[in-house]
C-alpha cells in the first residue's frame, strides 16, 4: 500500500469511528498517525518538485494574501486597492504568478498578495497549490474573497488551508514538552484539561516520546495536542469580503448572509464590496487595517518637529518602546536613554518613559539617545 492509500484509509478509520470515552485513545492514536504519514508525503512531495515554493519577498508594514478561488475577482480587487496592474481574465488561472501590491491606508504600506486561484486538492499539490499555500503561511492576514453566489467556497478553501497547517482566528495551545533520560512519560495537567491522560499518552507515544515530562495546562482537542506536538502550524487572522455585489438584487442579500451564517460566518464580520464598480473599498481598507492590529506612532524629530505624514508603523502586540526601536534600526537601539510619549498611553504629555513603555495608537514618540 502507498503512502497515499495509508493516508486515505486512515482518514477512512477516523470518520468511521464514532466519537466517545471509549474511542478517544484510539481516535488520537490514529489523527497522530495521520498527521505523521501526511508530513512524509508532504516530504516527499517537496523532494520530488525540489522544494518549490513562490519566493515573494515582502515589504511594508504587513502583508495581506488575497484567497479565492479562480475568476472570483481577486486581480480586480488587487487593482483597485493599490497600484498593481493584474492581468484580468474571465477564465481559471488568469493570475499565473503571484501578483504584489502596495495598499497605502493611514501612513502604513500594506503589501497585498494576490496569490493564484485556490482549488479543492491544493494540499496535495493540485494545481500547484502547495506553492500558492507555502505564500499564504507567510501572510499576517488572509483576506478571503468570496463570490455572493458560492460562500460555499469559503469552508473549502478553509480546508485547504487547515491541511497545509494554517489555523485561522485561534491561538496555540501550549503544550510543554521536557524530554529526559528515564523515567518514562511524567504527565501534568490542570482540572481544565478535558482529554483523558491515556489518550494524551497514546499520542505522545506516537511521536516516540518514551521518557519526558510533558505540562498541559490548559484544554485543548486531540487536533489541538497533535499541532502542539508538531511544532509547525502557523496561526493567522481572516477577513472575509463579499464580492460582485453589484450582480445580486437587494432581496438575494438575505440568502447571501443566511449562508455565511451556515458557514459560521457572521454577516455583520463581512465586508460587502465591488471590486468592479469600486463599491465599499473604505470599509474592506478599514477592516484590513483593524484586524492586522496596526496602530500609528507619530516620531518627534529634533529639529523638524513631530512627522505627522509618515508615521512608524507598530502593532497591538508588538507595541513597546522596545518594539519601536527595533523597527526604526541603525544606533537608537546601542545608544538609548529614554523616551519621552505625549498621546493616549501617557498619563501626562512628555511622559518620561523606559523600553517597556506600551504605546498606543496616536501616540507622539521621542527618542532621547545618547550622542
Amino acid at each position: 500500500m502507498g503512502l497515499e492509500e495509508e493516508i486515505e484509509a486512515i482518514e477512512a478509520e477516523i470518520a468511521e469511528t464514532p466519537y466517545n470515552k471509549s474511542t478517544e485513545q484510539h481516535i488520537g492514536r490514529l489523527k497522530a498517525k495521520l498527521s505523521e504519514k501526511k508530513e512524509e508525503l508532504e516530504r516527499r512531495q517537496s523532494s520530488s518538485s525540489g522544494g518549490g515554493g513562490y519566493a515573494v519577498q515582502k515589504h511594508g508594514d504587513a502583508t495581506v494574501a488575497l484567497v479565492g478561488f479562480p475568476s472570483v475577482g481577486k486581480s480586480t480587487l488587487l487593482n483597485a486597492l493599490t497600484n498593481a496592474d493584474s492581468e484580468v481574465g474571465s477564465y481559471e488561472f488568469t493570475t499565473l504568478d503571484v501578483n504584489p501590491g502596495m495598499l497605502e491606508y493611514n501612513g502604513g504600506n500594506i503589501q497585498l498578495l494576490d496569490v493564484p486561484g485556490l482549488i479543492e486538492g491544493a494540499a496535495e499539490d493540485r494545481g500547484g497549490g502547495q506553492a500558492v499555500l507555502s505564500v499564504v503561511r507567510t501572510a499576517d492576514l488572509v483576506l478571503f474573497l468570496l463570490s455572493p453566489f458560492e460562500i460555499d467556497q469559503y469552508e473549502r478553501l478553509s480546508e485547504e488551508l487547515y491541511e497545509n497547517k494554517v489555523r485561522l482566528d485561534a491561538e496555540p495551545v501550549r503544550v510543554t514538552v521536557r524530554e529526559t533520560h528515564t523515567g518514562g512519560i511524567n504527565l501534568t495537567t490542570s482540572d481544565r484539561v478535558g482529554l483523558d491522560d491515556e489518550t494524551i499518552m497514546e499520542v505522545l507515544r506516537q511521536y516516540d516520546y518514551v521518557n519526558a515530562d510533558v505540562t498541559i495546562r490548559e484544554d485543548l482537542t486531540i487536533d489541538q495536542l497533535v499541532d502542539a506536538l508538531q511544532d509547525n502550524r502557523v496561526y493567522l487572522p481572516s477577513a472575509v469580503a463579499v464580492n460582485k455585489v453589484d450582480l445580486i438584487e437587494p432581496d438575494y442579500v438575505e440568502t447571501v448572509e443566511a449562508d455565511l451564517r451556515e458557514h459560521g460566518l457572521d454577516p455583520d464580520d463581512a465586508v460587502f464590496i465591488s471590486a468592479e464598480e469600486e463599491r465599499g473599498l473604505d470599509s474592506l481598507r478599514e477592516t484590513i487595517w483593524n484586524d492586522l492590529g496596526l496602530i500609528r506612532i507619530y516620531m518627534d524629530k529634533p529639529g523638524r518637529g513631530v512627522d505627522r505624514e509618515e508615521p512608524l508603523i507598530l502593532t497591538e502586540t508588538e507595541n513597546t518602546v522596545e518594539d519601536a526601536l527595533a523597527t526604526l534600526g541603525g544606533s537608537f537601539d546601542e545608544r538609548f536613554r529614554f523616551a519621552r510619549v505625549t498621546g493616549p498611553s501617557a498619563k501626562h504629555d512628555d511622559q518620561q518613559v523606559g523600553r517597556d513603555h506600551e504605546l498606543e495608537d496616536g501616540d507622539v514618540l521621542r527618542i532621547v539617545a545618547r550622542k
